[in-house]
């Protein structure tokens, strides 16, 4: 798979990856669906809110990334995101939580992807 880059310089391609993972598996965990279109959604709200540009393509390469791994590769690496802990992924804020364990190993998860 091609990897997906941002029109900027500083690429900050694993913060949005690892966002758009946890809103992935947190979807998941409440709806049991793998929810493609909140995925694309929860994208572009970042990208604004960031004040980033990604070329569309990107974007779908990004997504299907991040669905990749909140369906696959979280359990094996020992992240299992229930009910009970979708709140601790994320701030008051809807930014992602840094200092969840959850987080940390997801962020570990998609610098290594990319």
């Amino acid at each position: 798979m091609t990897k997906p880059e941002f029109s900027e310089p500083d690429s900050a391609r694993p913060d949005l990856l690892c966002y758009l993972v946890a809103i992935a598996a947190a979807s998941y965990a409440l709806t049991y669906e793998w929810r493609v279109d909140h995925v694309v959604q929860c994208c572009r709200q970042w990208l604004m809110k960031n004040r980033l540009k990604m070329h569309w393509l990107d974007r779908i390469r990004m997504g299907q990334l991040a669905l990749k791994i909140a369906s696959q590769d979280l359990l094996e690496a020992g992240v299992a995101v229930r009910l009970h802990s979708v709140q601790a992924l994320f701030t008051n804020e809807m930014e992602l939580n840094g200092s969840s364990t959850m987080v940390q190993r997801m962020m570990v998860l998609c610098h290594d992807a990319l």
